[in-house]
């Protein structure tokens, strides 16, 4: 009994906290008197509502807090061991996709949109999920990649292949450039400064107008060729159409920018499962588990971290340039601190440091509102009440388990996995 009235005041102070917040927002409405003037209205019954939502929202979670079963790590393992079967599907139904009977070019595109954030997932995912680095900013490596082509093109006549590896070696020199002032930081103070720089870069290209044109971006972006044909709809020599023979149809070049960004997104999981049992990436999950016993058995910390930052920035460079050449436009509203924000939720939400995770968090994350779009406003408030449901009940992510890559003998729980079983 003593419980169950500490859970109801508990729920109680939740109820008030949010009829304070909700009381200026949903309780007040101005609009428009038959004169012409404002007038202020309210509405109690909505206001009502939500407080007795959030009410029994809090006392439902506290119940089942109480009442819950113990965590299992084997359900954890076992989600990781599906993904030896589930991801050759996904990689199979992924390539066919395009040519699937009754596919549209808007589900191509989403398509492409969310491969986009699948390899920008990965990379960050090298930072934060391998490297334990946690990084605010990751949105600068992204925005120098798609700037670095926009001025490339434009500027030297460049195409997209050839400055698809120089996006990547230009951003790469900048997370180094990142690296050095962080070396002694971590945590909060990590994210802050990394936070930082990313506004420092949105605010140089703003600024910049003589060189990067300012608000007003980068336009007439060149997109890829196949081998220097063209994807154009007039047709014609020098064109992918008019060489093969074929009617010119605007899915051609969108499925032209999937392949591109699957080939891209394949080659950052490949290189990564590589690196993760190299000693380089034994040294990043080393250092993610203690940098104070990482220092102790000998490894360089200072070129551990320097490598992961300069190596998720060379994804992101690439990611960058990609979507340079998809949108052929690019400004600096699109690389504000929400895009790294998105891309850093989908880690988390993916499970720091699992690839086929990070695949799963990036479907929800980015397809499900966009096949939400008929609900409008409502979308979003769908969107984030499953989030929060869904971190509730996995906190640790879809796929929580974090074991080393290479073992001794019988791998052993970690850090992470003992405490999943002291909770339990």
């Amino acid at each position: 009994m003593s419980r169950l009235l500490r859970d109801v005041k508990d729920s109680g102070a939740v109820a008030f906290m949010a009829l304070l917040i909700f009381a200026p927002f949903l309780g007040l409405q101005l609009g428009d008197s038959d004169s012409g003037n404002l007038t202020l209205s309210t509405r109690p019954a909505l206001l009502a509502a939500a407080v007795g939502l959030t009410f029994a929202a809090r006392f439902c979670f506290l119940l089942w807090e109480a009442h819950r079963p113990p965590r299992i790590p084997a359900l954890s393992l076992g989600l990781a061991k599906s993904g030896k079967y589930a991801a050759p599907a996904l990689l199979i139904f992924a390539i066919v996709m395009p040519f699937l009977p009754g596919i549209k070019n808007a589900s191509i595109d989403l398509g492409v949109l969310i491969m986009t954030y699948v390899m920008l997932g990965w990379g960050l995912n090298i930072v934060v999920g391998l490297a334990g680095l946690l990084d605010l900013g990751y949105v600068a490596f992204y925005a120098v990649g798609a700037y670095s082509f926009g001025l490339l093109s434009t500027n030297f006549g460049l195409g997209f292949w050839e400055c698809l590896p120089l996006a990547g070696i230009l951003a790469a020199c900048w997370g180094v450039f990142l690296g050095f002032p962080v070396l002694r930081l971590r945590g909060d103070y990590l994210a802050i400064v990394t936070l930082a720089f990313g506004e420092i870069i949105r605010l140089v290209i703003t600024n910049w107008v003589s060189l990067t044109g300012g608000p007003n971006g980068i336009t007439d972006i060149p997109h890829p060729t196949l081998f220097g044909l063209k994807f154009s709809m007039a047709g014609g020599p020098g064109s992918f159409a008019g060489f093969f023979g074929i009617t010119p149809s605007p899915s051609q070049r969108i499925t032209y920018l999937y392949y591109i960004i699957l080939v891209l997104a394949l080659l950052t999981n490949w290189v990564t499962l590589r690196l993760r049992r190299q000693p380089l990436g034994r040294a990043w999950e080393a250092l993610r588990e203690d940098e104070t016993a990482c220092r102790s058995l000998g490894i360089n910390v200072r070129n551990t971290k320097l490598t992961a930052f300069a190596i998720g920035a060379m994804f992101g460079g690439f990611a960058g340039c990609f979507f340079a050449t998809r949108q052929a436009f690019i400004s600096p509203d699109s690389f504000t601190f929400m895009e790294s924000a998105t891309v850093l939720a989908i880690v988390v939400l993916g499970g720091a440091g699992s690839q086929f995770g990070v695949v799963l968090a990036a479907c929800v994350m980015i397809g499900v509102p966009e096949l939400l779009q008929g609900l409008q406003i409502y979308r979003m408030l769908i969107f984030g009440a499953a989030l929060v449901v869904i971190m509730i009940v996995r906190p640790r992510g879809f796929i929580s388990t974090r074991r080393p890559t290479v073992a001794l003998g019988k791998a052993k729980p970690i850090s992470a996995d003992l405490i999943a079983q002291g909770q339990g």
